[in-house]
């Protein structure tokens, strides 16, 4: 009899991933980048082969002609919820099979009483399930951006700082479809564009560090999952509080829409991302290609062959310009992109903009001017 269909699912999504993890990691390795390999992986339920040693060696592309490349390190980042319990055990179950070697981080965040502990007991969690090595991360959660960014900022730096520490090829993380809607109605809400309808991609960071397996599944199966697996969890509190804005479109927001709108709405805007972010890829690829038939001998965009371009593609010129220049890109909004716009498409003597990061748009002889003020 095979694993409960729960079980099966979070599994499978996870094997994909790891399948993916260890072909690049192979060719990179041995420098055949490009090259098409071929690795059998089982799905039948069985036992784990033995794990790695503790020492993992530099990862490195000199290897002699028929020696095989250390193993790759794949973490999970857990904050003992019932997604990133069921995606560390899923892990736990799969990597073995495939020669990869799992850790675990959990990052304590400090901003509920006895979170320290809490974390201490998620890392020892981790460890029961064979992880190896775990580490939890304290951190300082700033103001900039709100509670929910900063948290989410500091969360991040702490995993990037981990995965740098232990080598690892992939950090994967637990979100969900319904996170995934959520995040979709969150862009919505805030007019930012296609590419806030986009949602979370399945593989980002630098150098596609970040892996999220569960964006096909809900989080009801990995809740079933950590049920039938008999893997305690624990709901933080911040999750259900309304004074945050994901909580309510959780608690409410979305509850409403499937009720005014019937079933299937966080599978359908689901959809939505992936058809926005396909749509958001091929106008950044457009747009990159074309911005270099806007900018004149010294570098300068001129504005005619600006105009010239669609809209969805000049203002991601304009938007690339202005973070070259230096202004944040996760303070550069689309009120900003549009006032730069203007002074292409609404020419009338309008004076400079001025942008964040000190960043000043300002229209000279038929060129567009973006730089430090």
């Amino acid at each position: 009899m095979g694993p409960h269909p729960a079980v099966a699912a979070i599994r499978l999504a996870v094997r994909r991933v790891l399948h993916d993890i260890l072909l690049e990691h192979n060719s990179i390795s041995t420098g055949t980048i490009g090259t098409t390999s071929t690795i059998g992986i089982t799905s039948s339920v069985g036992q784990a082969s033995a794990r790695f040693s503790d020492q993992v060696p530099a990862q490195s592309t000199d290897h002699a002609p028929h020696e095989r490349p250390a193993p790759p390190v794949v973490l999970v980042a857990c904050s003992g919820g019932a997604d990133s319990m069921a995606l560390a055990s899923a892990l736990a179950f799969e990597a073995p099979k495939l020669g990869i070697r799992a850790g675990g981080v959990t990052v304590d965040h400090g901003l509920q009483p006895g979170s320290d502990l809490r974390a201490a007991e998620v890392a020892l969690r981790l460890r029961e399930l064979g992880l190896d090595p775990v580490e939890s991360v304290a951190v300082t959660v700033g103001r900039e951006g709100g509670p929910e960014a900063a948290a989410r900022d500091a969360r991040y730096a702490a995993l990037d700082d981990a995965a740098a520490r232990h080598g690892a090829a992939a950090v994967l993380l637990g979100h969900t479809r319904d996170d995934q809607a959520e995040t979709v109605l969150l862009g919505l809400a805030r007019g930012s564009g296609i590419r806030s309808l986009s949602g979370m991609a399945a593989v980002s960071g630098a150098d596609g560090r970040y892996r999220r397996p569960f964006l096909q599944l809900d989080r009801q199966t990995a809740r079933k999952a950590c049920m039938v697996q008999s893997l305690p969890v624990w709901d933080d509190p911040h999750n259900t509080d309304p004074a945050y804005t994901r909580s309510r479109l959780r608690h409410e927001g979305l509850p409403a829409l499937e009720k005014a709108l019937g079933k299937g709405v966080v599978e359908a805007l689901a959809r939505t991302a992936q058809l926005s972010r396909d749509d958001a890829d091929a106008l950044d690829a457009w747009a990159s290609q074309a911005e270099a038939s806007v900018r004149d001998a010294k570098g300068f965009l001129e504005c005619a062959k600006l105009y010239a371009l669609p809209p969805a593609v000049r203002r991601r010129i304009l938007r690339s310009a202005a973070i070259e220049a230096g202004a944040p890109a996760g303070s550069l909004f689309a009120r900003h992109i549009e006032e730069v716009d203007r002074l292409i498409t609404g020419w009338r003597g309008q004076g400079a903009i001025n942008l964040p990061g000190k960043v000043v748009a300002q229209r000279q002889g038929g060129r567009l001017v973006i730089r430090q003020g």
